[in-house]
């Protein structure tokens, strides 16, 4: 972060001083985490379900924080932040946060971080959204631009009230590029979110199932999504899904000039010629109206053809050359866990991982990745799946699609974990003249269990499932057995 005084924090948030002169500079990193608070750094007191960080604000100064903000009197230096309107702590409620003090805490880290954004004139900044893919392609825009220019990203998917201002106040004086990730589960959410980082460049990957119980319909997703581009300023660029007409529909509603991605032929970025090995890698030519070039990415499925093509235009934007993109596409590496990260155990077993969160979208590409890296071997593929949540009424069909799916696409065992999940098995058992390839067990032990007897060397087991069903152990149980 830039360096401030705990009196020009106070005047940024409007808040008030609290027993301290104001003089104390803020020299390092905000941390919501009093373990992670580095000498000269700002600690954010934020109530959680388990703790709350008021009570760590003078332990985090002993440690050598400057000072603390806190929506409180705390033991400590600190800058208080004013209380929130009601409608306003509702919308930015946190578990345990029963007296609103949360919400005003990141309200003022909001106003910090714009107060930080605006001090940066040369900053760049660019948002990613969309129902799925956009850990991922954060991740890719993140490390096109980084030889570019100092960047500053979010960790795996800090994309909310909390982790959206702690990602801005990373950056500083130095940061060139500043890559965003937007999740919404309400209208007005990413609104909220484009007011602390104003975008110049916006990215809507697609619109799908993901938060359907909250939303209610794909349109409704789409209509929260689209406000992305809606907070684009003239100049700035719209980079729009050209396969998805939700997303494609969204150039009406912006301000800025619009760059369309995808296979089809009216995208101004497009892939052309795409293949895929037999490790479900994919290699395609990247096509623009002025060149093209052949890429390979050394990443696990054909889905994300369409993240590196939201990456290369917003590459491209902002000044890289299509060979530069097309050789930085080529070397890029998965970056945040549990997003279709590929192991192999001592057995010889290869286990994906993709298990940090699932909606029908993300689970049919992993399920045809799947079929992908084991079609004409004798490797059988295993797909761990568990419950999709927050899909609302549409629920039960999803999984129904998803059970019958994993038969066409010819997995050849179906692993459903969870009563949660248990409308995959039956619709897989339904399905053609499928027995015992499809099993329901009830907890992750029960999976593991049954995993352990039936693999053999050259197998291939996929697990996906929603964060809450933690899935990610199955793949870490097999990974780690026989160590130590």
């Amino acid at each position: 972060m830039i360096r401030l005084s705990l009196a020009d924090i106070a005047q940024a948030v409007d808040g008030r001083l609290h027993r301290a002169e104001g003089s104390e500079i803020v020299s390092a990193g905000v941390e919501f985490d009093s373990r992670e608070v580095e000498p000269g750094g700002l600690f954010v007191a934020v109530p959680g379900e388990r703790v709350d960080g008021h009570d760590f604000a003078a332990g985090a100064v002993a440690d050598g924080a400057a000072g603390v903000l806190a929506a409180r009197e705390v033991d400590a230096p600190a800058v208080l932040v004013p209380p929130v309107a009601a409608e306003r702590s509702n919308a930015m409620a946190l578990a345990g946060d029963t007296d609103g003090s949360g919400a005003a805490v990141l309200a003022g880290m909001a106003r910090l971080a714009r107060h930080v954004v605006d001090r940066l004139p040369r900053l760049r900044t660019v948002g990613v959204t969309g129902s799925s893919g956009k850990t991922s392609t954060k991740d890719l825009v993140a490390q096109l631009l980084e030889p570019m220019g100092p960047t500053v990203a979010p960790p795996g998917s800090f994309n909310n009230e909390l982790g959206h201002p702690w990602t801005v106040l990373r950056a500083d004086e130095d940061t060139r590029h500043l890559v965003l990730e937007l999740s919404a589960r309400g209208t007005g959410h990413i609104a909220a979110l484009c007011e602390v980082a104003p975008p110049d460049i916006g990215v809507v990957l697609n619109v799908g199932h993901a938060h359907l119980g909250e939303f209610g319909s794909q349109e409704a997703v789409a209509i929260a999504k689209g406000e992305l581009v809606e907070a684009l300023p003239a100049d700035g660029v719209a980079v729009l899904n050209a396969d998805d007409p939700l997303v494609a529909a969204m150039a009406e509603r912006t301000r800025a000039r619009v760059v369309l991605v995808g296979e089809s032929p009216k995208a101004h970025v497009r892939a052309e010629d795409l293949q895929v090995d037999d490790l479900a890698r994919p290699t395609f030519t990247l096509v623009t109206e002025q060149d093209r070039q052949r890429v390979t990415l050394p990443l696990f499925g054909e889905h994300h053809v369409g993240n590196a093509l939201s990456a290369a235009a917003v590459a491209l934007e902002l000044g890289a050359s299509l060979p530069e993109v097309a050789e930085r596409l080529g070397s890029v590496r998965r970056v945040s866990g549990k997003r279709m990260e590929v192991a192999e155990t001592p057995e010889g077993v290869t286990v994906i991982n993709d298990a940090y969160n699932a909606n029908p979208e993300s689970v049919r590409a992993a399920l045809k990745t799947l079929a992908s890296m084991t079609r004409g071997k004798p490797a059988r593929a295993f797909a761990v799946l568990g419950p999709m949540a927050e899909l609302g009424e549409a629920e039960t069909e999803a999984h129904d699609e998803i059970g019958r799916l994993a038969v066409r696409l010819n997995i050849d065992h179906l692993v459903v974990v969870g009563d949660g999940a248990r409308v995959m098995h039956q619709a897989a058992s339904l399905e053609g003249s499928w027995g015992e390839e499809s099993v329901l067990v009830p907890d992750i032990d029960a999976a593991v269990a049954l995993l352990r007897e039936q693999l053999r060397p050259g197998d291939v087991v996929l697990t996906k499932a929603s964060n809450s069903a933690g899935l990610w152990r199955i793949a870490e149980a097999l990974l780690t057995e026989g160590e130590g």
